[in-house]
Parts: structure tokens; C-alpha cells; sequence
């Protein structure tokens, strides 16, 4: 046997670097991050501040204290007992959910069409939708108010539903931009086996435009969820169809001294457009991201 020596296989041994430079590390990290840090606090510190005097007793949100002692955790309970808090969310649900389900529906052939099909005057018509994006919908209010009137539907949710079925100029706009982005050569290959044009859209444009899809939809049914203006106008009247929004203002109304309740119900509105924002976060990033102005 000879007499060579064998390497053994050595574990590395990672050293911990010293306290003093990982204070440093620290400090140079935050120093970096210094203002999204504070624009962080600036904005969490009202949701903070909703937090802890929706725990706090009537006499303390009058109070100077900042900090409840003790905690009130019935007021949530308390406020399921004095509101309908599930009806108006039923009804926030179902304006949302259809209205945003009727956007989708509708703009995205529209879209489709003005990026990828070519038609006499597709330019011009498109000026008009980026009109009708600059246009508030104030304006219009009076003339659709009489019609829904002489429908009798006010006092109903199809005034609020109805419209987004027809299409929206800025769900339009959003997805034309990122249809662009699309390589025209998976369409080309598309239509090469035969593919017509309602084909190509629900086998290939779609698919791809997943992002983007996601993103109108998020912004769509934010806008559903916190839209008072519309609510109020047309189910003001009719507190069964009354939704999450228009019932917080009433509510707020009812209990102006008990502050506590209010921030309660507040947070209980809040709640379910910020998990459906965390859940869908990276998409809806994603969509925003990768939509570009292309003309």
C-alpha cells in the first residue's frame, strides 16, 4: 500500500461578521430606503390609527389616548348587531362582480380590435373612446338618470350593473396597449391553421394577455367596491339595495359621537378589497408593468 496522503473533504465554516458590521449593514439599509420607509409610515399610519380606535370604548375615541386599554373587541360584534354590515356587502359583491364580469366581456373585443384587426377609420373611432376616457361621468349623469327613471329601474342595482356591459374607455385603452405587445407572429401562425379572429383571441390572445386581464379587473373592481357617487344616486332611497359604501356614510350618520363603531365598520369595508389586492398583487403588478404605450 503507499503511503499517500488522502484529502478529507472540509466543511466550510461560515463566520458570523462582527456586530459592529451588521449595525452598519443595518444603518446603510435603511438609510437607503429612508424614504419609501417614510412614505410607508405616512401611509399605513391612518389605517393604524382606524385600527386602534376601532378597539377603543366610546370614551376613549373621545379621548386624547392613542392606545386603547383596555381592548374592545366587542365593537366588531356590536356592529354586526346595529347594521346590516352583510347585506351591504352582498350587494357591494354583486355590483362588483357583474359589473366587472360585463367590462371584461365587453372590452376586451373592442380592444382586439382596434390593436390587431385593420378597418377604415379604426384610428378616428379610437380618438372618440380616448374622448369618452377625458369625459367625468358627471356630465352624463342627468340623461342616464331619466332613462333609468323611465326604465323604473332606480332603486335597483341594473344602473350601476348594466353600463359596464358596454364596454369602458379606459378598460379599452389598458388592454389595446398591451395587445400591441403581443408578437404578431403568433398570430400569423395562428390564422396559417386556420384560426378565425374570435378563435385567435380566446386561444392565443387571451392566454398571453393574462396580466393585463387581471389588472383591469383589479382596477375594476376596486372602483365598484368604493364607488359612493352612483350608489347613492340611484339606491340612496332604497336601504335593501343599499351597498357597502352608502351603508358606511349611514351608519357614520347614526353613530357620529361613537367613534369606535365607526372606525369598526370602517375596517370591516375595507377589509376585503385589501385581500383581494394582496392576493392578486403580483398580477396585477405584472399587467400594469408590461403595458406599454405603443402606438
Amino acid at each position: 500500500m503507499s503511503g499517500a496522503a488522502v484529502d478529507l473533504p472540509t466543511t466550510a465554516v461560515r463566520r458570523e461578521p462582527p456586530s459592529s458590521i451588521k449595525r452598519r449593514n443595518l444603518l446603510i439599509k435603511i438609510a437607503d430606503h429612508s424614504l419609501l420607509i417614510v412614505l410607508a409610515f405616512a401611509f399605513l399610519a391612518p389605517v393604524l390609527f382606524i385600527l386602534l380606535t376601532s378597539l377603543m370604548t366610546t370614551n376613549q375615541a373621545l379621548s386624547a389616548k392613542l392606545w386603547p386599554s383596555p381592548f374592545a373587541w366587542h365593537n366588531y360584534v356590536e356592529v354586526f348587531s346595529s347594521a346590516p354590515i352583510w347585506r351591504w356587502a352582498l350587494n357591494s359583491f354583486m355590483y362588483a362582480s357583474l359589473a366587472t364580469l360585463g367590462l371584461l366581456v365587453s372590452s376586451i373585443p373592442v380592444a382586439y380590435a382596434f390593436s390587431r384587426l385593420r378597418w377604415r377609420g379604426r384610428d378616428w373611432v379610437f380618438m372618440v373612446v380616448l374622448v369618452a376616457l377625458m369625459l367625468p361621468p358627471q356630465v352624463t349623469v342627468v340623461p342616464l338618470y331619466v332613462m333609468w327613471a323611465k326604465l323604473h329601474l332606480v332603486g335597483t342595482l341594473w344602473p350601476l350593473i348594466i353600463p359596464n356591459w358596454f364596454g369602458d374607455a379606459f378598460a379599452i385603452f389598458l388592454l389595446r396597449q398591451f395587445f400591441l405587445t403581443i408578437p404578431e407572429e403568433y398570430l400569423d401562425a395562428a390564422r396559417v391553421d386556420g384560426c378565425g379572429e374570435f378563435r385567435i383571441l380566446t386561444s392565443v390572445v387571451l392566454r398571453l394577455a393574462k396580466p393585463a386581464i387581471a389588472a383591469v379587473a383589479l382596477f375594476s373592481i376596486l372602483y365598484t367596491w368604493n364607488d359612493f357617487f352612483l350608489p347613492l344616486l340611484y339606491v340612496g332611497e332604497n336601504p335593501d339595495h343599499w351597498v357597502a359604501s352608502v351603508g358606511l356614510a349611514q351608519f357614520r350618520n347614526l353613530h357620529q359621537v361613537q367613534w369606535n363603531l365607526t372606525m369598526a365598520a370602517t375596517l370591516l369595508v375595507m377589509l376585503p378589497v385589501v385581500i383581494v389586492f394582496f392576493l392578486a398583487q403580483k398580477a396585477f403588478v405584472e399587467g400594469v408593468t408590461l403595458t406599454g404605450v405603443k402606438g
